[in-house]
């Protein structure tokens, strides 16, 4: 019996340091984002590493001239899409820089570049017939909410309050000045950490209940040079886009149709507004919609009024690019704000409290059936509660920035 009891009695002790330590990690010292930092709960996302602005990749082609530069880890297999519809494979990566093939025309992107030459571009806003039918959804999001423009923030990173959020809410303007719907969500995820795309994902499911056209996650480069993304157009200095598209989506070949779709007709109605299509290692959450895109607008060193004219030129052709006519302006779109009581936090402690009921009734069970041994237990779980207690941190209390448009802001002006 005594064999049983000493048993039974570590059973429980290391169901109870899981239990303590359990709580630990998942209520951390970021209790918003604690689900998404275990892999208990949830599996890590694939996606190739960023690097911190400054570093980047060269991509060469055969003739060693430059075809692309990102500040992001590339693959051998990964693609590029240029404008004109010229297709690239990496081929070899080789510390900063990679060597790519040139594959052909890709006779998607040529198709829809002359189809689109061939139709006037109309002018957004100003769409004069009248429709009943209610206006179009699009939903706007940042995996990366700490990305900044160093020119107007003085550093490329300010944690939960980064400029590429104002870059957003640009892009929800000018799809509702042309009739649109838009849920922009400003959720933070941050750090800027490979769980990053774990907390958004969340954000995007979210976002997707509500059925938008499109779902755009905003992000901006990293490369230190802002004449690579600086086009003229109309003579005002704008930073081109880049489109993200993630190959190990089991769907993607939909997301990049779209993403070509979209490369077409913006670039037909402003020229190089969109420099390319990267298609790389990943999914970037692109799995939950086909028409979900990753945009990059720009550089950290590129002004954010730079970003903004580059993402809003863009966001003018994205209901022409789909089809859907622009009208009156829509009602003021939406900014979805963190939840300050529910959410992650609250899917955190709910854990912990399965876990701590789990190891209740265990402890209950072996009470009822070790009722002559109650006193030695007793003695041996208070000594143990003494030893461990100490030990369990209080969660830290932090206080998330306010939206943008609200007094006392931290975002970037």
């Amino acid at each position: 019996m005594k064999s049983n009891t000493g048993n039974l009695l570590l059973t429980l002790t290391a169901l109870f340091i899981v239990t303590v330590f359990g709580a630990m990690f998942l209520a951390g010292r970021n209790s918003t984002t604690a689900l998404s930092n275990s892999w208990f709960f949830q599996s890590r996302r694939c996606e190739a590493p960023e690097y911190e602005p400054g570093r980047y990749i060269t991509i060469l082609d055969e003739q060693e001239n430059v075809i692309s530069m990102m500040s992001r880890g590339v693959h051998a297999g990964d693609e590029i899409y240029t404008a004109e519809g010229r297709i690239y494979r990496l081929k070899k990566v080789e510390g900063e820089q990679a060597k790519a093939q040139f594959l052909g025309m890709d006779p998607q992107i040529v198709a829809l570049n002359e189809f689109f030459a061939t139709q006037e571009v109309p002018v957004v806003g100003r769409n004069t017939e009248k429709s009943q039918a209610a206006p179009a959804n699009f939903a706007i999001y940042h995996t990366h909410t700490d990305e900044c423009y160093v020119p107007n923030s003085g550093t490329h990173t300010l944690k939960f309050h980064g400029g590429i959020l104002q870059v957003g809410t640009v892009m929800a303007e000018h799809l509702r000045q042309a009739g649109m719907f838009v849920n922009h969500d400003v959720t933070r995820h941050d750090p800027h950490d490979n769980n990053a795309y774990v907390r958004s994902r969340r954000t995007a499911v979210k976002l997707l209940s509500s059925k938008p056209a499109a779902l755009f996650d905003v992000h901006r480069d990293g490369i230190p040079d802002p004449n690579y993304y600086r086009v003229n157009i109309d003579g005002r200095s704008v930073a081109s886009i880049r489109l993200v598209i993630g190959r190990q989506n089991p769907g993607m070949s939909a997301n990049l149709g779209f993403a070509k779709q979209m490369l077409a007709s913006a670039n037909n109605a402003h020229p190089k507004v969109v420099k390319e299509i990267f298609v790389g290692k990943g999914d970037f959450n692109q799995d939950l919609s086909p028409t979900a895109l990753l945009i990059e607008a720009g550089t950290h060193t590129n002004s954010r009024e730079e970003a903004e004219r580059g993402i809003g030129l863009f966001a003018d052709q994205v209901p022409i690019a789909m089809g859907i006519n622009t009208v009156t302006p829509a009602p003021k779109s939406t900014v979805t704000a963190p939840a300050k009581s529910k959410g992650a936090a609250g899917g955190a402690w709910r854990a912990v409290g399965w876990i701590l009921g789990t190891t209740a009734a265990g402890a209950l069970a072996f009470l009822l059936i070790n009722k002559e041994n109650l006193p030695d237990l007793g003695k041996r779980l208070r000594d143990f509660g003494r030893e461990i207690v100490p030990l369990i941190p209080r969660p830290a209390a932090r206080k998330l920035g306010q939206d943008i448009g609200k007094k006392g802001k931290k975002e970037e002006e």
